[in-house]
């Protein structure tokens, strides 16, 4: 998929400078997390693809499903991206405008997976120390799974830290395995 995020990229990079010169890297977040959803729906991706439906059309469709929750400025964008035949990639602009607004904003998100639901002074543990490690502010989504087994697995960014007993097992074997 280095191809889509290489396409990807201009539009992100647009639509972010569009956002952050009018003050409005949220509402723009928004917008663009409703259009990505928008086209990861079956049958929109199948009337993106149909060859004998006009661009204009396309975007104008898209438009039309989102309603209001669209600015202007959008509009004018879902149909830039009809224009060049790129309204397939809507979900992938979307992710790197977030990286592009979470670099902007200095934040970080990171997802904490635990076998049970971590405690409110736990939780702080770990957003202290990974403000820390990172130097940025961190925005924590936690999930619960019962595989994790003991500990956590966090995921920041392209980091993975791998607390948990099954992770720390895997390293010891492979440490046992090696000598």
């Amino acid at each position: 998929m280095a191809e889509t995020a290489t396409l990807a990229r201009p539009y992100a990079g647009a639509a972010f400078d569009i956002a952050r010169e009018a003050d409005r890297l949220d509402q723009w977040s928004r917008q663009l997390a409703s259009l990505a959803a928008a086209a990861d729906v079956d049958e929109v991706q199948e009337f993106i693809a149909l060859p004998s439906l006009p661009e204009p059309v396309k975007a104008q469709r898209i438009i039309d499903l989102l309603g209001d929750e669209l600015g202007t400025d959008t509009r004018r964008f879902v149909h830039v991206l009809a224009d060049n035949k790129r309204l397939d990639i809507l979900g992938e602009i979307a992710s790197q405008f977030e990286a592009l607004k979470a670099a902007a904003e200095r934040t970080l998100d990171v997802e904490i997976v635990s076998a049970v639901e971590l405690t409110e002074s736990q939780l702080a543990g770990f957003v202290e120390g990974l403000t820390q490690r990172f130097g940025q502010e961190i925005e924590v989504a936690t999930r619960v799974d019962e595989a994790v087994v003991g500990g956590a697995i966090i995921r920041a960014g392209d980091t993975v830290i791998d607390g948990s007993v099954r992770g720390r097992i895997a390293k010891l074997t492979e440490a046992l395995l090696r000598t």
